[in-house]
């Protein structure tokens, strides 16, 4: 190319980039490549969604030099610790040890630190899970996470999502839409983060998901009430709470326990249900958070006309209903509940995962903890789509049955399985062949090398 062509083309390149809406440091290592013939951004990895399992994934993939787009369609990263309000993370430890780690406990142990708190003493044996959660600002979070994608030379998209996906030699081509852009990328690998399995179902690969779903919630912290006289008089605010809910002025799951108490003196938040709960599009996703905001707004006026309810507020709402559950994947190896409940190792496990088999439905919850010793682990079959190639998913949407997926689809676990399915799909992009295929000594290599911890048989 001679020196005229050269400028033209880097000009071109210089203004797809700020037309395309994506966001990366001015010194990045690793920006998206320009094709000057065909007007298409050049990526290696394509990741889409940034929740706990994307934003992860995302920065391990640009640490290890991979030139990386992060299509996120809200506004932050971070997921259920963020948007979704469920900024107490877990479960990073199991039975008096740490069992994940890596860059989801990195930017955790960061959270911490600089919001002025210390973490509790993971070496304590506590029969509930609860202990073991991590509370840590979510907004700073968010922020943290931001960071460190920029560092890791990640270029950040938000408010966009893939229009259409199709398969080519090289990898795939990518329709890039969202507020006032549109684009196309060419990527060698994709890793569906989206909790849905998005681009899983846009490629036509099957995905599971069942008549029932899981109850969402809408994270709110209440304020303003005179807790000593709310106290004194629990039994007739009960009695209230009943009778509210047999004249139709508040409905069952605006707490998910019965017990009036539990938003009332709840410091996280997690305190209703929010049942049908769906984020599959714009307009399941739009009825969910309506839900969500009547129950609350119904909760807020019966509050107010409690014993030493007068005065009370909202101190905290997040602005979306928090899902638990809609689409999994068919994979490769499907991880069922025995799996999860015997701690089995499968031979190509990626990270560890722990939490309690943890179901919610219409009645509310009760988790189903798991023996004493056991850690279960995630294979990675579970995170490849059956019969696809060049394509991983990670988080939530992996290939579970319900009851394992209920335990599976927590923050922490989400978050190691990210850090698996990047250090897979780098090493796919960079040998030239697809994720099932890359030895697992070299992923595992990698994984330590960054700080994860990897399942061992020992």
């Amino acid at each position: 190319m001679n020196r005229r062509n050269f400028i033209k083309s880097k000009v071109a390149g210089t203004a797809i980039l700020a037309s395309s809406g994506l966001v990366c440091k001015a010194n990045a290592k690793n920006p998206p490549a320009v094709n000057e013939h065909t007007s298409i951004l050049d990526v290696d990895i394509l990741v889409v969604g940034g929740g706990s399992a994307g934003h992860v994934a995302a920065i391990q993939a640009g640490r290890l030099g991979a030139k990386t787009v992060l299509l996120e369609r809200n506004s932050q990263l971070g997921g259920t610790t963020t948007t979704g309000g469920v900024c107490f993370p877990g479960l990073f430890h199991a039975w008096g040890k740490q069992v994940i780690s890596g860059i989801g406990w990195e930017l955790v142990e960061k959270s911490v630190e600089i919001d002025g708190r210390k973490l509790q003493d993971f070496t304590k044996n506590h029969r509930s899970h609860v202990p073991y959660h991590v509370d840590l600002n979510g907004q700073l979070y968010s922020l943290l996470a931001e960071e460190a994608c920029l560092d890791a030379g990640v270029s950040l998209a938000y408010y966009q999502f893939p229009e259409k996906v199709s398969q080519v030699p090289e990898g795939w081509i990518v329709d890039v839409r969202g507020q006032g852009v549109s684009y196309s990328l060419r990527c060698k690998q994709i890793i569906d983060c989206t909790g849905n399995a998005t681009v899983v179902g846009m490629l036509g690969f099957e995905r599971l998901r069942g008549d029932e779903r899981q109850p969402g919630t809408q994270v709110v912290i209440y304020k303003g009430l005179d807790m000593a006289v709310v106290n004194k008089n629990a039994t007739q605010i009960q009695q209230m709470y009943n009778e509210a809910i047999k004249e139709g002025r508040l409905q069952k799951g605006d707490t998910w326990s019965g017990n009036v108490m539990q938003p009332i003196r709840s410091t996280r938040g997690n305190v209703n249900h929010i049942f049908g709960a769906d984020s599959t599009d714009a307009g399941t996703q739009t009825q969910t958070n309506l839900a969500g905001r009547k129950s609350v707004l119904r909760m807020l006026k019966f509050l107010k006309t409690i014993p030493g309810g007068k005065n009370a507020s909202i101190d905290r709402m997040m602005n979306e209903t928090a899902t638990r559950e809609t689409f999994r994947i068919k994979g490769e190896t499907t991880l069922t509940v025995h799996d999860y409940q015997h701690g089995r190792i499968f031979d190509d496990a990626l990270c560890y995962s722990f939490y309690p088999i943890d179901l919610h439905t219409k009645d509310g919850v009760v988790p189903k903890h798991l023996k004493r010793g056991v850690v279960p682990t995630i294979p990675r079959g579970s995170l490849i789509p059956k019969g696809s190639k060049n394509l991983m998913v990670a988080g939530r949407c992996l290939s579970s049955d319900r009851y394992a997926n209920s335990a599976a689809r927590v923050q922490a676990s989400c978050m190691g399985m990210g850090q698996a399915a990047a250090c897979t799909a780098v090493l796919a992009a960079k040998s030239s062949t697809t994720p099932q295929e890359v030895p697992l000594d070299d992923i595992y290599s990698l994984l330590h090398e960054h700080g994860a911890i990897v399942p061992s048989k020992s």
